[in-house]
């Protein structure tokens, strides 16, 4: 092995491509494969009998190790590392861990992959798209505001106008999955506890897992899928840090009554109550703007499910400036993008574009219902805009089978109490009605 003894070490390749590591450990020059996982080192300039831990096709580990398996690093099938005196060295490397609250976990994600040109009714999006103004604004943006810094203060006054609320009450946020993660990150804290009823928006858990917390879950009642309101008032007792309830409730639809919610907020005024209103538009409930008489009570909104804006990310926060300000502090000052800054204030200035869409998707509910019961489905359809339906056939088969068919739905596999069923998001009529006609086919064929 070569020292360099200003830069670094210099490890020579069987080709005479040098590799350099600095003393921050950074690669400044390089030829192959190994530039990646010579970047990682955790530790010191590798000595002489060190092996490497490593692969030049994969830098993944097993999580019960941390370390991949060995092999002596190669190039283009030649060799592999070298020394001085061109003997093939080997040498060990073993992956940086996180935090032990994080090597806990999994990562959390979605089916998103491959979806363009299907039928989109796996991810409760709008399905027609936002509105024309909306469009139009982004394709206006002046090509010198690519490269500045976005300003949010004239936003968090339009959505607070929209709202009726003072502007301090509003805090913007990268969709509302990041006011959700800084909710958590702001309250969050090891032997803490989050309540929730369950079955509900799959995002809680993991946040509440990497803070360490507790999570203490209450069942939805069967067979209606009702909230668990005496059991849940009774956890509350014992004062948990957070409550989180989603109204109307992904995936079970159920809807809550606002004035309940606000009750059991002004009741335990050491839990924060989270009220995760995304689909708000398709119920009217909302326990806005009164809630804001409490200073334990939040609530999060989006433009995603109605407005259509899912891909530009834009949630908010409302609530008391005391909460929203803690919830500012922990998230990062650029994390909305100019785009989606732009398109709000088109969204917004256009209400009628989601009213439309929200009769809409009312209607193919309505046109759609009565068929599954014809049929004698099983069925459960309440607040919101999906329903979840029980197949008579084998789920994953179904589920493929529509695919192939270009319709997209979200199996429930694994979720307690909706587990065997699909969640099916509700679009147009046009779309619906083609919903049922490849689903009937594949029923019949799997």
């Amino acid at each position: 092995m070569e020292l360099s003894s200003r830069l670094g070490y210099g490890i020579r390749l069987y080709d005479d491509s040098d590799l350099l590591l600095t003393p921050s450990r950074k690669c400044v020059s390089a030829k192959g494969a190994v530039v990646a996982l010579i970047q990682a080192l955790p530790w010191e300039p590798p000595c002489r009998d060190m092996e490497l831990t490593g692969s030049t096709e994969s830098s993944g580990g097993t999580p019960e190790t941390g370390k991949v398996e060995p092999i002596l690093l190669q190039r283009t099938g030649v060799g592999g590392l070298a020394n001085q005196h061109g003997h093939r060295e080997a040498f060990t490397m073993s992956i940086l861990k996180a935090s032990p609250l994080v090597e806990a976990l999994q990562t959390y994600s979605a089916p998103l992959e491959g979806r363009r040109g299907l039928l989109r009714l796996d991810f409760n999006e709008n399905t027609v798209g936002p509105s024309p103004l909306v469009v139009a604004a982004v394709r206006a943006m002046a090509p010198e505001h690519y490269g500045m810094y976005p300003e949010y203060d004239k936003l968090k006054h339009r959505y607070a106008q929209a709202l009726g609320v003072a502007k301090e009450h509003v805090g913007l946020f990268n969709g509302a999955d990041g006011a959700i993660h800084a909710v958590f990150q702001a309250f969050g804290a090891v032997g803490e506890t989050l309540l929730m009823a369950t079955p509900t928006f799959g995002y809680y858990a993991p946040c509440a897992c990497q803070q360490g917390m507790t999570i203490r879950t209450v069942p939805y009642g069967l067979p209606g899928f009702h909230y668990p309101r005496q059991a849940v008032a009774q956890a509350l007792q014992s004062r948990p840090r957070l409550l989180m309830i989603c109204n109307p409730n992904n995936p079970t639809g159920t809807r809550m009554d606002p004035d309940w919610i606000r009750a059991m907020a002004a009741a335990h005024a050491n839990t924060l109550v989270v009220v995760d209103e995304l689909y708000e538009a398709f119920t009217g409930d909302t326990v806005l703007p009164l809630a804001l008489q409490q200073p334990n009570l939040l609530v999060l909104r989006s433009l995603s499910k109605t407005a259509g804006l899912a891909a530009l990310r834009l949630g908010f926060a409302v609530g008391s400036p005391g909460i929203v300000e803690r919830l500012e502090r922990v998230t990062g000052p650029y994390d909305v993008n100019g785009f989606a800054v732009t398109a709000a204030f088109a969204a917004l200035d256009d209400p009628g574009h989601v009213r439309s869409y929200v009769q809409e998707v009312g209607a193919a509910r309505d046109w759609l219902l009565p068929r599954l019961a014809a049929a004698g489905l099983r069925h459960h359809c309440d607040g919101g805009n999906y329903l979840l339906l029980w197949p008579d056939q084998d789920l994953d088969s179904l589920v493929a089978a529509l695919r192939r068919r270009g319709v997209l739905v979200r199996p429930m596999t694994g979720k307690p109490l909706v587990d065997g069923s699909v969640r099916v998001s509700i679009g147009s009529c046009a779309q619906m009605k083609l919903f049922w006609e490849r689903y009937q086919q594949c029923a019949a064929v799997v």
